[in-house]
């Protein structure tokens, strides 16, 4: 291929006494007329790629079809009425309604009407005691950056001035009178001080300005913050705290609300662990934690003296994975066993009231409503099963089906299966590998290998439209858990950090091996996907083992490991990663996978289709933008190197569904074609190679 021109400049970094060049560092500044000028050319020569793909509307068709059919929300109570979103099937964002006591209906909020061509989104929904008002954050272009807008739930109108750069963190209610909320000192440009930014809580009293609201914490600080959340207890009595110097680990601290002069006391000095409150009995706190317990347990302790040593098991830790949530008067227990859901129910003092029934192998999720709520409802999906909402009486634990969405997937055509391979170093990992039933183990099978590996996220059966389409076509989709991840623990998660950060690459490999061994694929019909810090994970694996798969599909991808950090929110993913600057050891680790860093002249690097957002404030664009040039200025062979850059659009939220729509066309477009295919796999005899 004739790519555009890809500039280079004489920029060196030293690190430890290690000259680094960056040739593209021109391309960080994504504010630029040169910038920006080279994301036209570059998506001028995507867009002239991809048009050739003959079968690539019929994709959209397919994607459009199948995406449009109604979806639903579980319905919560505020106040006077029962709210619940709901999607006609292709709008940008579910609309919320609400119902009145006398059962009629109307339109509450709806986003759709935030901006014209759906780049500003709904974030974050709170209702104040009462349920007489809102308080709701937007998003802008997909910016983590958000506006607040408080709304009077009776008359639907907007009472306050917007409060603005509003950024992680939650919007929390303290009675009827005001609320919390999280930001930063808003940078100038991108490249933030990243290691010196202080996140901040502030509290806004309604019918004061912003420039009024207190600031609770964060003011010069003996160590900075990166993420500092404050959650306010169901019943107003306490303000909890809970400092972060990175994704992972936090410090704990409460405050007595209905005590004027009561200060800030410390559960936690330390960011050794996650721990967080999950509710209170007058003063006694219950809270979920992983110190010294890896699967975490829920544990009680008084207010008046709440440090460990006090602390007392209510629900002790297990072989499996716990998140829990409550509702009704109950403790819902939620383990995670070899990543399928499993959910018991406990009394406060920690007996054991049932296990609930679960319609089948996946993924529950919900279970959380207020105290007083003896209905709760739960969502049930898997690979191949849309999601359905469940309705459960807590007292006696009568699970009835809700609602179940009327869509074009027949969930009986196709299976789950998970299997364990063994990674480089001897390690079991498991994997979900869905596809048609009467699959063909014959290694010429389409398949999507799909990895994310980092910050203790964990990857549980979930349906998804666009892989049903993918599937729907004869595709496989294979979903390793690998190291990195939450599905097994802190130690699963601390497995793929830092200087281990090669086991999460080895698992990938191993599972694209598995594959291949096992006849499901072979090493020219595999394409390895991932986003954000799975990204990442594509990015290594693709310049470590060049041949292992014809198709490489990095999506907004954390990419230059040596400069992540500088940018953004990027110091705050340390903990997983580490830095360039830590010791000479930690650099020369991360410049030994960063992918930007290890593209090599003279190799045959797979079908590569990058995607970013030309405004993502998360990952930002550079990223991709380098790591595009590098393989653009050294390919060798046939296989395109194309970068897919989205206009006006963040790190994956507030994409407009026809957008999203078009992208995965464009995705699964690019896959295919690249893998010989000159029609859709569905609509073949069989397969036709160039």
């Amino acid at each position: 291929m004739n790519y555009p021109t890809n500039k280079t400049v004489d920029t060196v970094d030293t690190y430890f006494g290690i000259n680094v060049k960056d040739p593209y560092r021109w391309l960080e500044d994504d504010r630029s007329k040169e910038t920006k000028a080279w994301v036209e050319v570059q998506n001028k020569a995507t867009n002239a790629y991809l048009d050739k793909i003959p079968f690539r509307t019929a994709l959209k068709q397919q994607l459009t079809e199948l995406w449009d059919y109604e979806k639903i929300g579980a319905p919560f109570k505020e106040g006077n009425y029962t709210y619940f979103a709901k999607n006609d099937g292709l709008q940008n964002q579910s609309v919320y309604y609400r119902r009145h006591l006398d059962n009629t209906e109307e339109v509450f909020l709806d986003p759709n009407t935030f901006s014209e061509d759906g780049t500003i989104s709904l974030g974050t929904m709170k209702f104040s005691k009462n349920g007489k008002i809102l308080a709701y954050s937007i998003s802008e272009g997909g910016s983590d950056w958000r506006k607040i807008l408080v709304m009077n739930a009776e008359t639907k109108e907007i009472i306050e001035d917007t409060i603005i750069d509003a950024k992680f963190g939650t919007i929390s209610w303290y009675k009827n009178e005001g609320f919390y909320y999280s930001s930063y000192d808003k940078p100038k440009g991108s490249e933030l001080s990243a290691k010196t930014d202080q996140h901040k809580v502030y509290y806004h009293k309604l019918g004061t300005p912003q420039s009024e609201d207190q600031l609770i914490y964060g003011e010069a600080p003996e160590e900075k913050y990166r993420y500092v959340t404050a959650i306010v207890s169901e019943d107003d009595r306490y303000l909890v705290l809970m400092p972060k110097i990175s994704t992972s680990g936090n410090k704990l601290l409460i405050k007595d609300l209905s005590q004027k002069t009561s200060s800030f006391i410390s559960i936690l000095s330390h960011t050794e662990s996650d721990t967080y409150l999950l509710d209170n009995e007058k003063s006694k706190l219950y809270l979920v934690t992983n110190l010294n317990t890896p699967n975490k347990k829920v544990v009680s302790v008084d207010a008046s003296n709440p440090t460990p040593e006090n602390w007392i098991d209510v629900i002790p830790e297990t072989k499996h994975v716990l998140t829990a949530s409550t509702g009704g008067g109950y403790i819902y227990a939620h383990y995670m066993i070899d990543a399928i859901s499993k959910v018991k129910q406990y009394n406060f003092d920690g007996s054991l009231v049932r296990d609930i029934a679960l319609p089948g192998l996946g993924t529950a999720s919900g279970f959380g409503t207020k105290k007083e709520e003896k209905t709760d409802y739960f969502y049930f999906t898997n690979y191949n099963t849309p999601y359905s909402i469940f309705k459960y009486n807590a007292d006696s634990g009568d699970t009835d089906l809700f609602w179940k969405p009327e869509i074009n997937f027949n969930s009986n055509d196709f299976e789950s299966n998970q299997v364990f391979y063994t990674s480089k170093d001897g390690t079991k990992v498991p994997m979900i590998i869905t596809h048609k039933k009467g699959l063909k183990l014959n290694g010429k099978n389409p398949t999507i290998l799909y990895g994310y590996g980092g910050f203790n996220i964990s990857l549980t059966p979930t349906f998804s439209l666009t892989n049903a389409v993918w599937i729907k076509q004869g595709g496989i989709l294979a979903i390793p858990n690998l190291r990195g991840g939450g599905e097994y623990g802190k130690d699963w998660h601390k497995a793929g950090t830092k200087m281990q950060k090669q086991n999460v690459f080895d698992d990938f490999i191993a599972a694209a091996e598995y594959l291949i061994d096992n006849n499901y694929t072979s090493s020219d019909y595999l394409a390895l996907r991932g986003g954000s810090n799975g990204g990442l994970l594509v990015g290594a694996v693709m310049t470590q083992r060049p041949s292992l798969a014809k198709v490489a599909l990095p999506a907004v991808g954390v990419l230059d490991m040596l400069r992540y950090h500088t940018f953004t929110s990027g110091a705050g993913w340390a903990y997983d990663y580490g830095t360039a600057e830590d010791s000479k050891e930690m650099f020369e680790y991360l410049k030994g996978y960063s992918p930007v860093h290890n593209v090599k002249s003279g190799v045959a690097y797979p079908a590569t289709l990058i995607t970013t957002g030309d405004h993502d404030d998360r990952v930002v664009p550079a990223h991709s933008f380098k790591f595009a040039a590098e393989l653009q200025s050294k390919q060798t062979g046939n296989n395109p190197v194309l970068i897919r850059i989205e206009t006006d659009a963040g790190h994956g939220a507030g994409t407009p569904v026809s957008k999203t729509i078009e992208q995965y066309a464009d995705i699964f477009g690019f896959t295919l074609y690249n893998m010989g295919y000159k029609v859709l796999p569905s609509t073949m005899e069989e397969k036709i190679k160039e």
